[in-house]
């Protein structure tokens, strides 16, 4: 058996926008995502980055290449239902996800539609809620939430489908910082905890600090793969292709520069306290 949860083999993706006029969004990728791993996938608008997530679980099928989601050919469409089971994914837009008027109808919904018993649905909404800190809201109406309470359902509801993947397509783009932080802490712990492989892809580097490895994605190519550390030393070229890097890397990367000789690497505030404490 395969240790990859997701498997891109030269994946191409071209829309077709008019007869004389096709984009190639997704060009050539070739990436492999272990199980249990939380995988960031950076890049900036139109990079092709949320165009491969939605190859992840299907939503697309390659023009070129195969997308492999636990060992299944995507593009067979027997495999569909099964794809979807093991592969769930969470949008920009939370209130385009919720469907019921009470958070624990919605979180029951996905496995109300896979057939699953009663009783059954019953423990896996209250679990699912448990995990994402939602518990106590299951009566609540989800309108009368907050953008991060809203989204924690978002996860819950495809948590519920017991999946062993979520992809998460810019999942805390239109929250404030404190309804981030709530998203990116809830995706940790789910990923830590319950061992749920986290394809996570956002704009925010400090939320990419979290990832074991990033892809960074440009002009529709797969251009950097390695830990965050490999990747935001990397400022130079980050910069060119016009991303940030965390606000502490590109602090030492000016101090550096500047002939002060401190590690450039450094990803968050306490490891560039450490640092300073320690310049003579």
């Amino acid at each position: 058996m395969s240790e990859n949860m997701i498997e891109c083999k030269k994946v191409v993706y071209k829309y077709q926008k008019n007869e004389n006029d096709t984009k190639i969004a997704v060009n050539e990728v070739d990436l492999e995502i272990k199980k249990g791993e939380f995988l960031v996938v950076l890049g900036h608008n139109g990079s092709g980055k949320s165009t491969l997530a939605k190859h992840m679980n299907a939503l697309l099928l390659p023009s070129g290449g195969k997308v492999y989601v636990d060992n299944m050919d995507t593009s067979n469409p027997e495999n569909l239902w099964y794809i979807r089971n093991k592969a769930g994914m969470v949008f920009q837009n939370p209130d385009n996800q919720i469907v019921a008027t009470i958070v624990e109808e919605d979180v029951a919904f996905g496995p109300e539609n896979l057939g699953v018993e009663p009783l059954e649905i019953r423990r896996r909404v209250d679990e699912s809620l448990q995990k994402v800190g939602m518990y106590e809201y299951r009566k609540h109406a989800p309108h009368l939430l907050s953008g991060g309470q809203k989204q924690r359902i978002a996860i819950a509801g495809i948590l519920a489908m017991r999946p062993n993947c979520i992809i998460l397509d810019e999942p805390t783009a239109m929250l404030d910082p404190s309804g981030r932080k709530e998203v990116i802490n809830t995706i940790k712990d789910i990923n830590k905890n319950y061992g749920i492989t986290i394809v996570l892809i956002t704009h925010y580097m400090e939320e990419a600090v979290e990832a074991d490895r990033i892809v960074v994605m440009d002009k529709g190519k797969l251009i950097l793969k390695g830990t965050p550390r490999d990747i935001f030393s990397n400022v130079p070229l980050m910069k060119e292709i016009g991303l940030d890097v965390p606000q502490m890397t590109e602090l030492a990367y000016e101090l550096n520069k500047s002939g002060i000789d401190i590690n450039p690497d450094i990803l968050t505030i306490d490891e560039m306290v450490n640092v300073l404490c320690q310049l003579k």
